[in-house]
């Protein structure tokens, strides 16, 4: 019974001798040979059959073993190529290595370390095979495992983004537009937030925590929130309590989004020069994402019609924002942001009259 295939082997000698005991021995221990009596031929086949190891002498006419390792090489980073000499010449030796080579042989050689040196290399060309096959599979997991969770994010996110949305709707104005205001609200905040500079990952929260701004409004008596007519000071102060209760509704989660959530109910309202609501904050002690917020707010609320007054043009919103009408002033707002809306109200008057198809 003949020995299991063991793997295939190039053998190269101009020795032909040497070629066809060297091939009768490896085929007893069972491996499929493929004898050459030049390094050009050898080369021809190479670039077209795969092989498990190359063992090669170094020293023959044409193209010596050195030569072939390198062409080998050019051609493949890992098939195992041994070197055989008669000479001990270790200034060789070296440079086989430098160049490549897994082994070196000396002749006479001993069949024991010859077949044990084949050996090595073959099992160093199947491991390397198994390896980069697993990180191929491992790639392709990874890259497939990858898809799939950032599907999952994705409508995580769309989900996250709608129930947010309906839940803000509920505590908004109560009228058909409100859905169309929670959405403007968060593309103007995301183009002032890139205007200014911001990370990436703000500008990703304050577009879905804007939306909530407003959800104090919940706990407001729509009598109150819905009064046609002008507020007495006691209904302002009610009126005021929404941020307070919005800020109570989000804080304590550990989610980024729903924590600036809370930072922007708690300072929507406050105003730049110190005379906003409700702890009267000023300049640099206000959040940004407040900062941002209270100007992406008072111009939507400028251009949206409202039960105790009419909706304005983006030339007269724009006109109040950043000149004032004695009610809204310049200084209520962060410099820094008012410049950013002057250079981007093109792009809310865009936003705004989009939303109204």
């Amino acid at each position: 019974m003949s020995p299991e295939p063991q793997g295939t082997i190039f053998i190269v000698d101009d020795d032909r001798y040497v070629l066809d005991s060297v091939a009768t021995l490896l085929r007893e221990y069972g491996f499929t040979v493929i004898p050459f009596d030049n390094g050009h031929e050898a080369v021809r086949r190479f670039a077209a059959e795969p092989v498990d190891l190359v063992l090669t002498d170094i020293n023959m006419p044409g193209m010596t073993g050195i030569e072939l390792l390198e062409k080998i090489r050019f051609l493949d980073h890992e098939t195992p190529v041994l070197l055989m000499t008669a000479y001990a010449d270790l200034d060789t030796a070296v440079l086989a290595i430098q160049k490549g080579a897994f082994d070196f042989i000396i002749k006479p050689y001993r069949p024991p370390y010859l077949i044990h040196a084949i050996e090595k290399g073959i099992n160093y060309k199947r491991l390397t095979r198994i390896e980069k096959n697993y990180k191929r599979e491992l790639e392709q997991t990874v890259e497939r495992r990858t898809a799939e969770l950032n599907e999952a994010l994705s409508k995580l996110t769309s989900m996250s983004r709608e129930i947010v949305e309906r839940l803000t709707a509920a505590a908004e104005l109560r009228d058909e537009d409100t859905g169309h205001h929670i959405s403007r609200i968060g593309m103007y905040t995301r183009q002032l937030s890139f205007h200014l500079g911001l990370p990436s990952d703000f500008m990703e929260n304050i577009t879905v925590a804007s939306a909530m701004h407003d959800i104090g409004k919940i706990g407001i008596p729509d009598s109150i929130l819905l009064k046609p007519g002008t507020l007495t000071n006691d209904e302002f102060a009610i009126i005021q309590q929404h941020t307070v209760i919005g800020e109570k509704i989000l804080r304590g989660s550990t989610h980024g989004m729903l924590q600036m959530g809370a930072v922007i109910a708690a300072t929507h309202h406050e105003r730049w020069d110190g005379s906003g609501y409700p702890c009267g904050l000023a300049g640099n002690d206000i959040p940004m994402a407040g900062r941002i917020v209270i100007l992406a707010d008072q111009y939507d609320a400028l251009r949206s019609r409202r039960v105790y007054k009419p909706a304005l043009d983006h030339a007269t919103a724009c006109d109040i924002i950043l000149r004032g009408d004695g009610r809204t002033m310049p200084g209520h707002f962060d410099p820094r942001v008012l410049a950013a809306f002057d250079a981007v109200k093109d792009t809310f008057a865009a936003i705004f009259e989009a939303s109204q198809g």
